[in-house]
């Protein structure tokens, strides 16, 4: 059985959930990927393995959390500056451990990712996602607008106008911010 998901953001498309394994905690920053919640580093990608649905197609062992975690790397670059070259190449790398083959399946035409090594699956798989939401809608993956958070979102509100990880949490705190600020004004 896998330990609970001590993460705050959980349910974002794969690349922009491996980008949420690390997140700000009340004692300062936390990686589920280093000791977060007491879960061991390979305890912790098997815990992010089942919550992004992977659990039953790839292993949580050392080799895979060592190219998963190149793939953290890659992505938060290229997200941080989509212009990056280095961090475009840096993805490019990822990907290039995988591969779709085109399948022929009883419903019809059909895909399938392959690799090199099975190892990469995660990885290739958080990238090749990160492809597809910059084919969809680049301008909707968003940062928290929060200044202490580093959570990452898809934004798929209707008008595209998501500025938190949480409204729960972040956005609570900036509404609450400013409701003290006009209160002290007075």
């Amino acid at each position: 059985m896998t330990a609970a998901d001590p993460r705050p953001l959980t349910g974002e498309p794969v690349a922009l959930d491996l980008l949420n394994t690390r997140w700000a905690g009340d004692g300062g920053p936390l990686d589920l990927f280093a000791g977060a919640a007491g879960l061991s580093r390979v305890e912790g990608l098997a815990v992010w393995l089942e919550s992004t649905g992977l659990a039953g197609r790839f292993r949580a062992d050392a080799p895979t959390l060592v190219h998963l975690l190149t793939a953290r790397e890659a992505l938060a670059r290229a997200v941080a500056d989509p212009a990056d070259e280095s961090a475009r190449a840096l993805v490019d790398a990822v990907l290039e451990h995988g591969r779709i083959r085109p399948t022929l399946t009883a419903e019809g035409p059909g895909e399938r990712a392959e690799f090199d090594d099975r190892t990469w699956g995660p990885a290739w798989t958080a990238a090749r996602n990160y492809l597809e939401l910059l084919e969809s809608a680049p301008d909707r993956i968003r940062k928290c607008a929060s200044e202490s958070c580093v959570l990452h979102f898809h934004d798929v509100s209707r008008n595209g106008t998501r500025r938190w990880c949480s409204m729960a949490a972040c956005g609570n705190r900036a509404k609450a911010s400013r409701h003290y600020a006009r209160t002290r004004e007075r």
